[in-house]
């Protein structure tokens, strides 16, 4: 491999936090080699999108997983037995997968390695998002601080980063930031129960906050509806 590229492994569901977060990427100069997971979701449509998301960002590599979390369930994302609820809700909600983003960035530390990428990019975001514990500032830094005592990398003394670049910025700076970036969000998807042809129910938290963030940004919503 050259030495002399930076490269990052960038997380992407196939949703407008993470198309962003692969841009944000790209723009900082970063070489991207892009993971996605077929986890068993509710709505497999998305992996479409990261797959037309990555080609239109022309990615270094672009590999998709197979993991069988719906063996654990847990889920409303899961478990097609447990309703993705359509109001507000208390607490962590139906919709959170345990312990997704630590599998998830476990998985991508070890494509990191073999990669020598420098750093590792997640869209998380803690202030227009759903709840979840795996999508706070204390997590990623923890993940951080793991990662680099359970690698060679690390414990060499060239420690990689979990980089979390819109985890302050509410949705509609999202949007703004990837409309800049030149991003098209209708090849998106982040509906929890999106149909076969990607299009979002317009009920679901994700579909509310999404659709919210555009008519904060003053920005055309190009999401396809049911």
């Amino acid at each position: 491999m050259k030495q002399d590229v930076k490269r990052a492994v960038v997380l992407l569901s196939g949703g407008l936090d993470s198309a962003t977060a692969l841009a944000m990427a790209q723009d900082r100069g970063y070489e991207c080699h892009v993971l996605s997971f077929d986890y068993g979701q509710r709505s497999v449509t998305e992996l479409n999108a990261a797959r037309n998301i990555a080609e239109q960002l022309g990615v270094a590599d672009h590999r998709v997983l197979r993991l069988h979390l719906e063996d654990f369930g847990g889920s409303a994302l899961t478990d097609t037995s447990i309703e993705v609820p359509e109001g507000e809700t208390e607490g962590v909600p139906v919709t959170y997968v345990p312990a997704r983003n630590t599998v998830f960035l476990s998985l991508a530390l070890g494509w990191a390695e073999v990669l020598e990428a420098d750093a590792i990019f997640i869209g998380v975001n803690a202030v227009d998002y759903s709840g979840y514990p795996d999508c706070r500032p204390e997590f990623v830094a923890a993940f951080e601080t793991m990662a680099n005592l359970a690698t060679r990398r690390g414990v060499c003394g060239d420690p990689i980063h979990i980089e979390a670049p819109l985890m302050d910025l509410t949705k509609a700076d999202i949007i703004r930031e990837g409309t800049r970036l030149g991003i098209d969000y209708a090849f998106t998807v982040s509906c929890y129960q999106a149909d076969d042809e990607g299009r979002a129910c317009g009920r679901c938290d994700s579909c509310r906050l999404r659709a919210k963030g555009f008519v904060d940004a003053g920005v055309a919503d190009s999401t396809r509806y049911m």
